[in-house]
């Protein structure tokens, strides 16, 4: 008789230690509360990053993206992510006003290795920081201030197996933006023409 699917359920940290085996050394020691200068190199070279929060709808995870440097080291216990236009769901902001819990995933193209931050944020507007962030004369709508709590790099493994940054484009074989609304609003929106028109509204409000 087959056993049941929960009797190989993982329930204990126990369980989970003897199935992944102990920390190594080097996983622990790369784990620090500040922003280490080696660590504020890769947040300098880094043009994207994952921005992870927690509010009373659950759990949210958006991209963040700008020219490398675009999230600012204030100081070694200080990050600064100007907040750039969008869909104005505002998901991350609306959770931060909830819990300042948040986590960030830093991406460097053509690097293996990623960094990952955790802290606590709240958001400001304070003249001087929009100001600060202006691109193409434009401000962002606010500053997330992120008050860093740990900061690791990690491996590169994730990365080596999905060949992330040798991969060819899946431009063609995945579902256009249009295809997509088209078909959860049941033609109600035109995909074609939301497709047509998508690069050049995209273009226009970057900033």
């Amino acid at each position: 008789m087959t056993a049941p699917a929960h009797d190989h359920r993982i329930t204990t940290v126990e369980q989970l230690t003897a199935l992944c085996g102990e920390v190594a050394q080097a996983s622990v020691s790369k784990e620090i509360d500040h922003i280490h200068p080696h660590y504020r190199a890769l947040i300098d070279a880094s043009p994207f990053a994952v921005l992870a929060t927690c509010g009373p709808q659950g759990l949210d995870a958006s991209p963040r993206g700008d020219p490398p440097g675009f999230v600012a080291v204030q100081d070694e216990k200080t990050l600064l992510i100007p907040e750039r236009r969008g869909n104005n769901r505002v998901d991350s902001l609306r959770n931060i006003l909830a819990d300042p819990r948040v986590a960030l995933l830093f991406l460097i193209p053509g690097v293996g290795e990623t960094l990952r931050v955790n802290g606590r944020a709240h958001l400001t507007t304070e003249p001087a920081l929009l100001q600060r962030f202006m691109m193409q004369g434009k401000p962002p709508r606010c500053v997330i201030v992120v008050e860093v709590d740990t900061v690791f790099f990690q491996c590169a493994r994730a990365i080596k197996r999905a060949n992330l940054w040798q991969a060819a484009s899946a431009q063609g074989t995945v579902p256009t933006a249009g295809t997509i609304l088209g078909a959860l609003t049941a033609s109600r929106i035109d995909g074609e023409q939301y497709d047509r028109e998508l690069p050049a509204r995209q273009q226009a409000t970057l900033y």
